[in-house]
């Protein structure tokens, strides 16, 4: 029974690393379709995010199945839910990068963009390498790498209030610019969420490890 546990178990991390990748491109492409100005990109990502909805399925049909067959219990069983709630994260950080694509519209004329570009850029690889880093944590149950992950969280706010004081800025130079500036305030924010949701993973993963709970600062 144990063998048979962990086959089903090393399956699950492979559709897991499978919808994790899946997510990290799209979120990458949504990011280039802000930074480039690229008004055709949208439709390949609506696609790619059915895609993910259709995997985040599959996946939760998958721990289900081996929590009624095998009814693990202690770390295993830890893992199994904190594999539910990374699925559920994972397709929210997808439609996040839908919408941040989707700001594009306020953007598509844009004189500006490089001012905020710059920021932006170094906001979301921050935001996917913690995305990145989080998941290799849970999937080799590593706490440390997940305590990481946590305090990464503060510096991507730092980058979204950044952005913030660059909108204040911005503000008064010119008829069109608040539509833009809503734009990247939109784009900044769908970025600090799915930092928090990495930050989510992370704090999960300790829980599947240590059995405690971090979580609102407890643990």
């Amino acid at each position: 029974m144990k063998i048979h546990l962990q086959r089903e178990l090393d399956s699950l991390k492979k559709h897991l690393f499978h919808l994790s990748s899946l997510v990290e491109e799209i979120l990458e492409e949504s990011i280039h379709i802000i930074t480039h100005n690229d008004s055709q990109g949208l439709a390949a990502i609506k696609e790619k995010d059915q895609e993910i909805d259709r995997l985040e399925v599959e996946v939760e049909e998958e721990c289900l199945k081996i929590l009624a067959l095998h009814q693990p219990v202690a770390v295993d069983l830890r893992f199994i839910i904190a594999s539910l709630k990374m699925n559920n994260d994972l397709e929210r950080i997808g439609d996040l990068a839908v919408n941040i694509a989707r700001a594009q519209r306020f953007l598509a004329h844009c004189e500006n963009r490089h001012i905020f570009s710059d920021h932006i850029l170094k906001m979301s690889d921050m935001a996917r390498l913690m995305l990145r880093k989080s998941l290799e944590a849970l999937m080799n149950r590593d706490d440390v790498k997940a305590s990481q992950v946590i305090e990464e969280d503060d510096e991507v706010d730092n980058y979204y209030y950044k952005v913030i004081e660059m909108v204040k800025s911005e503000m008064g130079n010119g008829p069109n610019l608040p539509e833009e500036l809503i734009g990247w305030i939109m784009v900044a924010k769908h970025i600090e969420r799915i930092a928090d949701l990495a930050t989510n993973i992370a704090e999960d993963t300790i829980y599947m490890v240590k059995g405690e709970i971090v979580r609102h600062g407890q643990g």
